[in-house]
């Protein structure tokens, strides 16, 4: 029986959603000139002085958990992980010549795509069943312009490693690196494809092949970070509709945050 497409299903959702963000228009303009929240990514100056201790976090654990997905927003097949996926740890850690190529390993292994001063508010793991994929979504918290240097530095990948090779405890892998389109949501996004495939010598041998779908979006002082990932075919409605739900799901989260101070 066929999957009933992720969109679908947050169709209604995405529907009321999009009339409470219309009402929110006047109130979103004017928190970003108060705030001075930058609306594009832009790489830090390296001569700038250090940054100035992070703010207090603008959601509570609860509000930053109510602004979770779930395995109900995604379509048949989706259920709560069950545990760390086996290829997490014979692909994902490994490591590559240039700094920025190991540098990504690094963030996918560890799961903090926003580096280790990042705050993780609330995450969650789903598997889908049918695929076997496994998806990884977290809500972090961290400064705006150490946000939005991340993301300078994610977009500049498929450049710095469209393609390059990595070693992991069972050898060498070949890294494909290429931008992946994403819903305009949020501040600012960047998404990535990446490919990472087994390399032997022997030709006939059905060498694994991981294809990882990751998304980085900043709403505010707060961010989404997802990754989908898995040795079969990787469901990409499922990774748009958890993008797109989750940064409005992160917006009013937000919203709620700012009425109840």
């Amino acid at each position: 029986m066929p999957r009933p497409p992720a969109r679908t299903v947050i169709a209604s959702t995405l529907s009321a959603a999009a009339l409470l963000s219309t009402s929110a228009c006047s109130l979103g303009d004017l928190d970003k000139a108060i705030r001075g929240v930058p609306e594009a990514v832009t790489p830090a100056d390296p001569t700038t002085a250090p940054p100035t201790p992070a703010a207090a976090p603008t959601l509570t654990e609860a509000q930053a958990r109510a602004a979770l997905i779930g395995e109900d927003d995604l379509g048949g097949g989706w259920a709560a992980t069950q545990g760390f996926a086996t290829w997490r740890d014979s692909m994902l850690k490994a490591s590559a010549e240039s700094a920025d190529c190991g540098r990504l390993l690094d963030a996918l292994y560890t799961e903090e795509l926003f580096g280790p001063e990042a705050r993780t508010r609330a995450s969650v793991g789903l598997d889908d069943e049918w695929s076997g994929a496994q998806l990884r979504y977290q809500v972090v918290a961290h400064r705006p312009a150490d946000l939005d240097r991340t993301l300078a530095w994610l977009g500049s990948l498929p450049e710095k490693c469209g393609e390059f090779i990595a070693t992991a405890g069972d050898g060498e892998m070949a890294v494909e690196v290429s931008a992946a389109e994403m819903p305009e949501v949020g501040d600012a996004r960047v998404g990535l494809r990446i490919v990472l495939s087994a390399v032997s010598e022997d030709e006939d041998a059905d060498a694994p092949t991981l294809t990882l779908h990751v998304a980085a979006i900043r709403v505010g002082d707060d961010a989404i970070t997802l990754t989908n990932g898995g040795l079969a075919e990787v469901p990409s409605d499922a990774t748009s509709a958890a993008v797109e739900l989750g940064a409005r799901r992160l917006t009013e989260a937000r919203k709620r945050g700012r009425e109840d101070v």
